[in-house]
């Protein structure tokens, strides 16, 4: 798959989180949150796109508590307000 040669030659945090997205399309969204479970909170604490992908497949696995927290810290962080709208219907 493209994105895991792009983090084996480059490992960004946007890669990480490409990549997850990716493969959860892929293999489905417990493969995609089990590549996001390998990032450090730390590293990610102030990535919108991290928490923003996160919340879309806590969601999709059923954990909708975590989902709901992850979309707050998503929507928390976002800058633009079409994206914090677009989070603040996902959340529901």
């Amino acid at each position: 798959m493209f994105y895991d040669h792009l983090v084996r030659l480059a490992p960004t945090l946007g890669a990480r989180v490409a990549q997850a997205a990716a493969v959860a399309k892929a293999q489905g969204a417990a493969d995609g949150l089990a590549l996001l479970d390998e990032v450090e909170r730390a590293v990610a604490a102030a990535y919108q796109p991290f928490w923003a992908v996160r919340a879309h497949l806590l969601q999709a696995v059923g954990r909708a508590a975590e989902a709901a927290e992850a979309y707050d810290r998503a929507i928390g962080l976002a800058v633009d307000p079409a994206t914090r709208q677009f989070l603040l219907a996902r959340r529901g």
